[in-house]
């Protein structure tokens, strides 16, 4: 544990910007999911709402420097493939 006052304070907003960036992780993971899930249901039209919201969620990361840019593309790039495969 750090003794000087600014090192604590660095730890509590490390925790807090760590906690942050869970949640925003997890709601990428969960977006996906969700549309990984229409896909695989063969429902084309849900699909293509939740691919809306899965994009939105991916943008939203990597504008807050939670993903890179390219780990964004990548991830829009492979739910867009997935979409266009359903028949």
């Amino acid at each position: 544990m750090p003794n000087i006052k600014s090192a604590i304070k660095r730890v509590k907003i490390i925790n807090t910007k760590t906690a942050q960036n869970n949640m925003i992780k997890t709601s990428i993971k969960t977006a996906t999911k969700k549309f990984e899930n229409a896909v695989s249901a063969g429902n084309k039209e849900e699909a293509k709402v939740l691919l809306a919201d899965a994009m939105k969620k991916i943008d939203q990361s990597c504008s807050k420097g939670v993903i890179k840019k390219n780990t964004a593309s990548r991830k829009k790039s492979r739910l867009a493939k997935m979409l266009n495969e359903v028949k």
